[in-house]
């Protein structure tokens, strides 16, 4: 943990709906690096935006809660304190990129009104500073004609320049985590591309730490420095990401690797994984991936596998594992 920016420790996320209760999230332990970006994949519905949003204590109450667990931020748990300090952290400490920017823009205001806003809220400085900083945020992520930018409306801006306007805005404070929740989803590759590269750059000569949410492989091999996949409400794999690529320890991973396509395979059919995500408001009981698993054991049907680290830094919850059991010595 000494190394640990972030560390969430057993994280339970509840949501009270008429129709059940839904298990978000079930005992989830994480940990961000300082100066790592650390990538987080899984099928659609499969909680990582619910992690994000629980970090910095976005749930809405109600329907959701927070049932349990600790998110450690600096040594400090998230989850104790008032709000007042966490209105603080917001946007100073951590900042977030949404996955849409035409939502987390306002439309009635300029990109100007919301750039100066967000660094005189948390910097404390005067409306010329602001202006500059913002201008130079711009630059820093390849916009042109900044001050021009700064007088438009949200709509007047492409897709993938009002992305780089969020980076901008949410890296001008230097924050020491930036959750990054797909944000170039709604983009088209070259764009994409683009964005990625801003990204990684800024963050990288920063040294600040990433939580990259998505749900693309293929990004995570060009950014990350870790992944953790998630499958229903749980983390099931952590690793280096060449380890992951090489040698995926969990079926799940396995499946959305072979399901990946690739220009020097000739396939007709695309590898797919048997099945549907399960419904978290009945869960299956032990293992969530069992009935979809190829490898799946009678005790998978009903004990909870394990983290077992079958490589250097490299966990596999699930129990056709082999090596040391984390917690082990």
């Amino acid at each position: 943990m000494n190394g640990d920016l972030l560390h969430i420790q057993d994280l339970s996320v509840r949501f009270f709906t008429y129709q059940g209760v839904v298990r978000a999230l079930e005992g989830v332990h994480l940990a961000v690096r300082r100066g790592e970006i650390l990538g987080l994949v899984g099928e659609t519905g499969c909680g990582k935006s619910v992690l994000a949003r629980s970090i910095l204590r976005l749930i809405a109450d109600p329907p959701g809660r927070i049932m349990g667990g600790r998110i450690l931020f600096k040594g400090r748990d998230m989850l104790t304190l008032p709000m007042k300090e966490m209105r603080r952290i917001r946007g100073n400490d951590i900042s977030m990129i949404f996955q849409e920017p035409m939502t987390s823009l306002n439309p009635v205001f300029t990109v100007g009104n919301q750039m100066e806003e967000v660094v005189r809220l948390h910097q404390k400085v005067s409306r010329k500073a602001a202006r500059r900083i913002c201008v130079e945020m711009l630059e820093q992520v390849r916009m042109p004609d900044p001050e021009s930018v700064l007088r438009k409306y949200p709509h007047e801006l492409s897709g993938g320049m009002r992305q780089r306007v969020m980076i901008a805005m949410e890296l001008s404070c230097r924050p020491d985590l930036l959750i990054a929740d797909e944000p170039t989803t709604a983009l088209d590759v070259t764009v994409q591309a683009q964005v990625l590269h801003i990204l990684n750059e800024l963050t990288r000569a920063r040294g600040t730490s990433v939580l990259f949410i998505t749900h693309d492989l293929g990004v995570v091999a060009h950014l990350c420095d870790r992944v953790a996949v998630m499958y229903a409400g749980k983390i099931v794999e952590t690793a280096p990401v060449d380890a992951l690529f090489r040698s995926p320890g969990h079926p799940y991973t396995r499946g959305l690797l072979a399901a990946v396509p690739s220009v020097d395979e000739d396939r007709e059919v695309l590898a797919s994984i048997p099945g549907v995500v399960p419904g978290l408001i009945d869960p299956p009981a032990g293992c969530r991936f069992h009935p979809r698993c190829p490898a799946a054991r009678k005790e998978c049907e009903h004990l909870e596998p394990a983290g077992v680290e079958v490589g250097k830094d490299h966990w596999v919850f699930c129990h056709a594992g082999r090596g040391k059991v984390k917690g082990e010595r």
